[in-house]
């Protein structure tokens, strides 16, 4: 039956595919990406019905996913209302970037010390990489896919398995902020510029400098985020 639901009602753009993974971890795969692609914006209500109708799974799975969801931080569920995407406000974005801007210099300082000289040659290509995708003018997705890997060499240089670990648990909230700060025009080549000022420090092996360009890209990030996020209006 659920099959047939996904066969024939499923919206295509949130559509559960035929792979291995439990269905539940398809579903919160689909969902949280909608979320933090906009297509469920800020503020906006997360009707159990439409759901199941959209994806073409049970009532049982919609609600495990939408408690997950909660519990990342993407979701909050409103008396009378239920599951509204959250909208973030300023002092929980200040409280989150000064717990990234923290985490992300101490990496930082990290992966000067310990990366490889192949590694820091990868990070520069990370951010080269991103900078084709800006110049192409790319969506909102791309661009975050492209950040994901600069970050994911930075990680894995630093050699830090609990710094990655917090931030990990971080990635949902700082992925909504994010793909708000990159909708808004003329953010993309200004992040151009702040990985370029990063990645050179680190190529001199200047962890204060690096550390330094790490903070002062996260403060931008941070002011473009909720400047992109301003225009949704939490629940009332």
């Amino acid at each position: 039956m659920a099959a047939a639901r996904q066969e024939t009602g499923a919206n295509l753009s949130l559509k559960v595919g035929r792979v291995a993974a439990p269905l539940r971890e398809q579903v919160l795969d689909v969902v949280r990406q909608a979320i933090l692609d906009f297509h469920y914006k800020p503020g906006q209500r997360l009707i159990e019905r439409e759901l199941i109708e959209q994806i073409g799974v049970s009532r049982t799975t919609v609600r495990e996913v939408l408690r997950e969801l909660e519990a990342e931080g993407l979701v909050t569920t409103v008396p009378q209302k239920g599951a509204i995407v959250v909208v973030p406000s300023a002092e929980e974005a200040a409280e989150l970037y000064e717990v990234r801007t923290a985490l992300e210099e101490l990496a930082v300082r990290q992966f000067v010390e310990r990366a490889s000289d192949e590694q820091v040659a990868e990070l520069r290509a990370t951010a080269d990489a991103f900078k084709k995708i800006v110049d192409e003018g790319s969506d909102t997705k791309a661009l975050l896919a492209a950040k994901d890997a600069f970050y994911d060499v930075l990680l894995e240089g630093a050699g830090n398995g609990e710094v990655r670990s917090i931030l990990n648990s971080l990635q949902a909230r700082v992925r909504m902020l994010r793909a708000a700060s990159m909708s808004n025009p003329g953010r993309g080549p200004k992040i151009i510029k702040e990985l370029n000022d990063l990645v050179s420090a680190i190529e001199r092996r200047d962890a204060d400098a690096a550390a330094a360009a790490c903070a002062r890209h996260l403060g931008k990030a941070e002011a473009s985020g909720l400047k992109g996020i301003s225009s949704y209006s939490p629940p009332a």
